[in-house]
């Protein structure tokens, strides 16, 4: 499989598009499910139980995917050496963070049995299936071939809607459903797992690659804090709000997290790009390619943000029920975090992958510490409102860390960062101005002037157009352009994607 063609951007793009598409969907299904099924009280402890599990999740990747992609785009490296390395390095992680992480549940909820038995129930099939899938979507990552990466996505979400329907089915006490929960992530890591094997030797002889031990301190610390991020609400709420409350917070702030999986599909077609462009010494390249990334993921936030700041209390109504209505106007503030999280994510990859990732982590350090804070404060005074806010501001700092260590600060200002964060902002104080309109004709006028931002912007409209023709020419030719949508599938070309 490594030694085929690599995809295109767009062909990537378009795989984990619909992938993503399905397996969000299927996600928030079950978490809908889920929420129907448990009471607020549950449904508040099995979100705390969850935030410990995605962090110890990402933490036995500890920063190794990101620079198992760095290493893998070198020339000359040995594919089956370097994935043998990294899944030993993976093992002994799994192990490791088993037991800090049950130390520290044990050691800041002693007197809360209830959390700490879902804990156990929920975080050992969950974190170990977690592992198993990052090893084989980081491998079909690496070599840019997104469709298999999407297919072990799919696997565990179709998992987990199964055994959550399941569950609900046979009337299973929380326990058990947690349980059911962790081992749909487990079912589909052992099958990834199984994937990877058939297309690359694994074996425990190899020498090891002592490149992955390169920069690992900071890759760790980073990968650390960017899921601590958007978890460390539900940890610090459940000591200063009602347990009720944080599973309120938890039902609004679970749709947009859900979603944010919709910008990494393109985050995840251009970062191996990135990497190999800025390894090839191609700088302008690597800049032609970040600013491109960062308009088509503003584009992408804005459309996610509109249906849920305009119809937030219909969106809760309808998933939920009337009885979570607390959670609509957390719903709309939070529903910013998703232009601002796929910005986010554009400008941190861009300072990774130009090894800058001491400066990525520095930000990541600074938001944590400061959200932390702003957690603690706001929602003691405010509840569940000042905890909405915070997870805008903690994005808000990360972003404008992102930007002043970016190298290219002010040609990403210009050519991107200002022009399309002041229209949609500019666009959605005009909206708010128009508050007597109904608001699906709001959220259809908004949404008109958010499509038309493509067509004003010259470079992106020129893009449009390339990539347009292209794909016309299939018809005529009978086959997918080889250059589809401006890139090459070996290293790009081209100035944009």
């Amino acid at each position: 499989m490594g030694k085929g063609k690599k995809n295109s951007i767009a062909s990537n793009i378009l795989h984990l598009f619909y992938s993503t598409a399905l397996s969000s969907i299927l996600n928030a299904a079950a978490l809908i499910v889920l929420a129907s099924y448990l009471q607020s009280n549950h449904y508040g402890t099995f979100s705390v139980a969850l935030a410990f599990a995605m962090i110890m999740g990402y933490f036995t990747d500890a920063g190794l995917s990101d620079i198992t992609l760095r290493e893998g785009s070198k020339p000359g490296v040995k594919l089956s050496a370097l994935i043998s390395s990294y899944v030993k390095m993976r093992l002994a992680l799994l192990v490791a963070t088993f037991f800090i992480g049950f130390s520290v549940i044990h050691l800041f909820n002693s007197s809360n049995d209830e959390l700490i038995r879902t804990a156990y129930y929920l975080i050992i099939p969950m974190v170990t299936g977690v592992a198993l899938q990052s090893i084989g979507t980081t491998f079909y990552q690496l070599i840019e071939k997104m469709q298999y990466y999407g297919l072990i996505r799919m696997v565990s979400s179709f998992c987990l809607v199964t055994a959550m329907v399941i569950g609900m089915g046979f009337q299973l006490n929380p326990l058990i459903m947690c349980t059911l929960y962790g081992l749909s992530y487990l079912t589909a890591g052992i099958f990834g797992l199984i994937l990877v094997m058939r297309e690359v030797s694994i074996r425990f002889s190899y020498p090891f690659h002592k490149g992955l031990f390169k920069n690992l301190g900071s890759f760790t610390l980073g990968g650390l804090l960017f899921v601590l991020l958007p978890h460390i609400g539900p940890i610090i709420l459940e000591k200063t709000i009602p347990i009720a409350a944080v599973g309120l917070f938890a039902v609004a702030y679970r749709i947009p997290q859900a979603l944010q999986q919709i910008p990494f599909i393109v985050a995840g077609a251009y970062y191996p790009v990135l990497f190999r462009s800025f390894q090839n010494q191609n700088l302008k390249e690597h800049l032609n390619h970040q600013i491109s990334q960062t308009k088509i993921m503003s584009l992408v936030g804005m459309m996610m943000v509109l249906p849920f700041f305009y119809l937030s209390e219909y969106v809760i109504k309808v998933l939920f029920g009337t009885e979570w209505l607390g959670a609509a106007f957390p719903l709309k503030v939070l529903s910013l975090m998703l232009l601002l999280q796929s910005i986010n994510i554009a400008l941190a990859d861009g300072l990774t992958t130009m090894e800058k990732q001491n400066s990525r982590t520095f930000i990541q350090l600074v938001t944590v510490i400061v959200g932390a804070g702003l957690y603690i404060t706001l929602s003691l005074s405010y509840g569940v409102i000042g905890a909405a806010f915070t997870g805008v501001a903690i994005e808000v700092l990360a972003l404008l860390g992102f930007w002043l260590c970016s190298p290219n600060r002010w040609l990403l200002f210009k050519k991107s960062l200002f022009p399309y964060l002041s229209y949609f902002f500019a666009g959605l104080l005009l909206m708010e101005w128009l508050e007597f309109f109904h608001p699906m004709l709001t959220l259809s006028l908004h949404t008109i002037l958010v499509l038309l931002l493509p067509m004003l912007d010259a470079e992106l409209r020129g893009k449009i157009y390339v990539y347009t023709q292209q794909w016309l020419s299939k018809y005529k030719q009978g086959q997918v352009p080889k250059h589809a949508g401006g890139v090459e599938n070996g290293p790009s070309k081209a100035n944009g994607s």
